[in-house]
């Protein structure tokens, strides 16, 4: 006879709880312009009003500069979902953010870069 516990998860294997948009109140578009390699960085003043757990635990993880595709894989949720709750953070004074550098490496088309990418892919095959 099967253990009844074998068709239930527990703990951190069921998952979040919360569906993710209701961590952002439905909000699906932030009020800040982010792209996946924003930096964020908090700013060391905290919010006036408590925004949520949700909130503060991106606040904890931007003590230095992160992307914000990190931070989405951090608190393991959408990345359009991290940024409607990194725009509250910058909207209250709590993060600050810096456009990502551009890369000034070889062209697109480089030969020697695209046979490097080719080769490293291959050698994770």
């Amino acid at each position: 006879m099967a253990d009844a516990r074998d068709g239930m998860w527990l703990d951190d294997a069921a998952g979040r709880l919360v569906r993710p948009y209701t961590v952002s109140n439905g909000r699906t578009r932030p009020s800040a312009h982010f792209d996946l390699l924003t930096m964020v960085m908090a700013t060391g003043s905290q919010p006036i009003n408590y925004l949520g757990p949700d909130h503060a635990q991106v606040l904890g993880l931007c003590g230095g500069p992160m992307s914000v595709a990190e931070v989405s894989a951090h608190v393991r949720l959408p990345a359009v979902v991290t940024k409607v709750l990194l725009s509250d953070l910058v909207d209250c004074g709590a993060l600050t953010t810096r456009a990502p550098r551009p890369i000034e490496a070889a062209s697109p088309t480089d030969r020697d870069l695209l046979e490097a990418v080719l080769h490293g892919l291959r050698k994770r095959l």
